[in-house]
């Protein structure tokens, strides 16, 4: 598709504001790696990327490998189960010991290496951001790419959008998650949207928006809260929740490199006080596949993000009681690794589903629903829910509003009554 054809595209089949603003971006990323307006191509996945790669090489002495363009044509739509395989962490080479964060850092790093396309921007990241995720990867890469942007969400996913839709890869941080909500009207109308209203003749799947979660301690009403569910409810983009740093590495990597837009959700708490063994080598999780932690035979029991830490203490404690609990972490919500779960709880006849955000309506319900459609008549005993209240993140009764390990033995050991 030549420039001026793209430009009319966008121009004629959308609001006037949004397309000229697309329409602009398209031609300075046009203009960025050296085409004219005469040049032709054929605007898919990543066209502009190779065609940056391919510009870069040229005046690179040490180009990235194009191997590092990973095929992930199995992600393409979001209702499709990858069969993609885990990786062989013993296989992948020297670790390092980090936290969240600094696996978060060294996913961006590795991304921006492979990736000349890839930028990062959002509030205060220039200097590292609040949580230092961003730390040092201005001076690595410059200022042009890696960058602050005014206190804006919708400005900052609308620019992800756009920088996306002309081929290049923007990862986009929303400072706390509980500030993504002005972002709604870029993120549910327009990046989820923006294949299927253009009949895949483009897309933005270059976008990945990064968002810190969850509870921390001392986070009350404005910086605490889990917005999962809100955002599972939107097709077109694809929800990812690690539960520590050597899985958020895999994940935030194969986010970046996904041919759909990713918000990818980061429990705060974990930044400093999850550290695990990383491997130092670049290596992908897929997506929309459930992993199983601990395998067990009595109750199955699932939750994501930081929730994992809480199910994992009270598997401990529910099996010196002689309950054996199988733990599965989603880590992706959208789409969500139901066939995972359904095979665990034919096998165990008992679930239990426990996350952070509020009871009602939380993405646990769609847990319940779908297993009590498909395994109905394996179901050994009522299925359990351990969540949130119903009420807004209150900061001095965090205690009680969190779902602890207490809350989920008891849960275990009530569908386990009925096998008594």
């Amino acid at each position: 598709m030549s420039k001026s054809r793209l430009l009319s595209i966008l121009r004629k089949n959308g609001g006037r504001s949004t397309t000229n603003k697309l329409a602009t971006v398209a031609t300075r990323h046009y203009n960025r790696i050296g085409l004219s307006s005469s040049s032709t191509i054929k605007y898919d996945y990543r066209s502009f990327s190779a065609m940056a790669l391919q510009q870069h090489q040229t005046t690179n002495p040490n180009p990235p490998s194009s191997s590092s363009y990973v095929d992930h044509s199995h992600l393409y739509n979001t209702t499709y189960h990858p069969q993609a395989p885990e990786p062989n962490y013993t296989d992948l080479g020297p670790t390092s010991k980090l936290n969240l964060f600094t696996a978060i850092n060294s996913a961006m790093q590795t991304a921006m290496k492979t990736d000349p396309t890839a930028i990062m921007f959002g509030e205060d990241v220039a200097f590292g951001g609040v949580f230092r995720c961003s730390q040092d990867l201005r001076e690595e890469f410059g200022e042009g790419r890696v960058f602050n942007t005014p206190l804006s969400e919708n400005g900052i996913a609308g620019m992800a959008i756009g920088y996306a839709s002309a081929g290049g890869t923007a990862i986009g941080e929303i400072q706390f998650g509980d500030y993504i909500f002005p972002a709604f009207d870029q993120i549910v109308n327009e990046m989820a949207k923006f294949r299927f209203r253009s009949g895949n003749q483009w897309n933005c799947g270059g976008v990945t928006l990064r968002t810190p979660v969850g509870a921390v301690g001392h986070g009350g009403l404005y910086h605490s809260q889990s917005p999962e569910a809100y955002l599972a409810h939107t097709p077109g983009i694809v929800v990812v929740m690690p539960r520590g740093p050597r899985c958020a590495k895999g994940l935030l990597l194969s986010s970046i490199r996904s041919k759909d837009p990713v918000v990818f959700l980061e429990p705060k708490i974990l930044y400093r006080s999850a550290v695990e063994e990383v491997p130092d080598a670049d290596y992908e999780i897929p997506l929309g596949k459930a992993e199983i932690l601990r395998t067990g035979t009595d109750v199955t029991i699932v939750g994501w993000g930081t929730q994992l830490r809480t199910l994992q203490t009270a598997a401990d404690l529910a099996s010196k009681e002689g309950i054996s609990c199988e733990v599965i972490d989603l880590r992706t919500l959208l789409p969500w690794d139901a066939e995972c779960i359904i095979e665990s709880v034919k096998k165990t006849g008992k679930l239990v589903v426990s996350h952070e955000a509020p009871l009602t309506c939380g993405f646990g319900a769609e847990v319940v629903a779908t297993l009590q459609h498909e395994c109905f008549f394996h179901l050994e005993a009522p299925i359990q829910r351990v969540c949130g209240y119903d009420t807004p993140f209150g900061l001095v009764f965090e205690k009680h509003y969190l779902p602890d390990e207490k809350k989920n033995l008891d849960a275990i050991r009530r569908v386990m009554e009925f096998s008594l």
